[in-house]
């Protein structure tokens, strides 16, 4: 699902408009980002949770030349899924 899709359910599902189902999905991906960006937790109970986490830098390994290269620290996104969402997954 892409995201004029993912707007097209949130219109069917909500009553909304499509313009408006739009402008909450731009609303609600801000919002993530901004939390995400200042290192919150984004909880969504039943549904799941965003957090931040830093990833140390390491050592890898070019695949094609096996030569050894660096790869530097960075923030990374996870999403756990709640219980109420695995559940309907399963």
């Amino acid at each position: 699902m892409n995201k004029s899709e993912l707007v097209d359910a949130i219109a069917d599902n909500s009553g909304l408009s499509k313009a408006d189902s739009k402008r909450a999905l731009e609303g609600f991906i801000t919002a993530t980002e901004g939390a995400l960006k200042k290192g919150d937790k984004i909880s969504l109970v039943g549904f799941g949770s965003f957090s931040v986490s830093n990833r140390a830098a390491r050592t890898g390994r070019n695949p094609q030349t096996g030569k050894e290269i660096n790869i530097a620290a960075k923030n990374v996104v996870k999403f756990k899924a709640g219980a109420d969402l695995s559940t309907k997954v399963n």
